[in-house]
């Protein structure tokens, strides 16, 4: 009888036994599947943020591309070189350009590219306002600009236009893709009275609008 207890007791010893190491089996199994949930958690952060930069340096490209394209291709902006569009224009005011624009009208001002005796053949930037289009007639008389035989009535011009003599023989028939390009500061500026017709090629643009240079 008593041998039959001590078997029973120590069968109970070997249960308790085998069921503390399954429980101890358990905590370690559900403690690597705690490490690997944390681990796979941290994984899965990583790649979130790693989405984030990604896409961030997808907009960023994109906005650089659009930015290359507006500015280089559409729009323009440059700083007015020179005295020549005063008063109108005063030199070191911004201009937004627009480059699209091939066909050029009366009044138009534009941003070239011309060289000049002064840039010793060099190209450098200018601005002018159009006053005769291909297949004009121009001419410069006693301080007044003709096309086609009519005298210009300039209201936003305040100075007599000089023939400057020696530069170009009038009058100046326009070829297919030559315009004609005064200054609006006529009795200094530098143009067409120099340097004769400009090439549609050599126009870069049309102004749209003025920045003023505030004098601070």
């Amino acid at each position: 009888m008593e041998e039959i207890k001590v078997n029973s007791l120590q069968a109970k010893s070997e249960q308790a036994e085998l069921s503390n190491a399954q429980s101890d089996e358990t905590e370690e199994l559900t403690e690597s599947e705690q490490n690997s949930a944390k681990l796979e958690k941290g994984i899965k952060r990583r790649e979130k943020h790693l989405k984030h930069y990604q896409y961030f340096l997808l907009y960023l490209v994109i906005l650089l591309v659009i930015v290359w394209v507006l500015f280089f291709k559409v729009i323009g902006l440059t700083a007015m070189p020179s005295e020549d569009m005063y008063p109108s224009i005063h030199a070191g005011d911004m201009l937004l350009f627009y480059r699209l624009d091939k066909t050029y009208k009366y009044q138009n001002v534009v941003v070239f590219e011309k060289a000049t005796s002064e840039s010793n053949g060099q190209k450098q930037l200018m601005v002018g306002r159009v006053i005769g289009a291909p297949g004009d007639t121009v001419s410069i008389e006693d301080g007044r600009v003709f096309v086609n035989g009519v005298a210009l009535l300039e209201t936003n011009i305040f100075y007599t236009t000089p023939e400057r003599k020696g530069y170009v023989n009038y009058p100046v028939t326009l070829g297919a893709d030559e315009y004609f390009i005064l200054s609006d500061y006529r009795e200094e500026g530098t143009d067409s009275r120099y340097f004769g017709p400009v090439d549609k090629d050599h126009i870069i643009g049309s102004v749209i609008t003025v920045f003023r240079r505030m004098n601070i």
